[in-house]
């Protein structure tokens, strides 16, 4: 059986599609329909970098919603695909996309 593929949303091509959607809902979903595994792979690093520059302790409901609206920017929001010639640096993380006008939860 052939990879499923995807008009990647971070990469502009089609690319191979990740297996399951990566978590329940809607945005899992849109998630599942619209990035390439190889796109997928660069959240875990700008996940990382979000929680470590803003303190985020992951069992607070807000800071798990603010790291969700973050995917949400970090993969549809404007400016989220990568430009034609990126490559990654280093651990493979690309810069750190725009905040997108939403506030950070305050540090505990």
């Amino acid at each position: 059986m052939s990879a499923r593929l995807v008009q990647c949303v971070k990469f502009g091509k089609e690319l191979p599609g990740l297996k399951k959607p990566p978590f329940p809902g809607a945005l899992g979903q849109r998630i599942y329909e619209n990035v390439s595994q190889q796109g997928w792979e660069l959240w875990p690093a700008q996940s990382t970098l979000l929680i470590n520059h803003y303190g985020l302790n992951l069992r607070d409901p807000a800071a798990q919603k603010f790291l969700m609206q973050q995917m949400e920017e970090f993969y549809f929001g404007a400016g989220a695909q990568l430009p034609e010639d990126w490559v990654p640096e280093g651990e493979g993380a690309p810069a750190p996309q725009g905040k997108g006008g939403v506030p950070a939860p305050q540090k505990k």
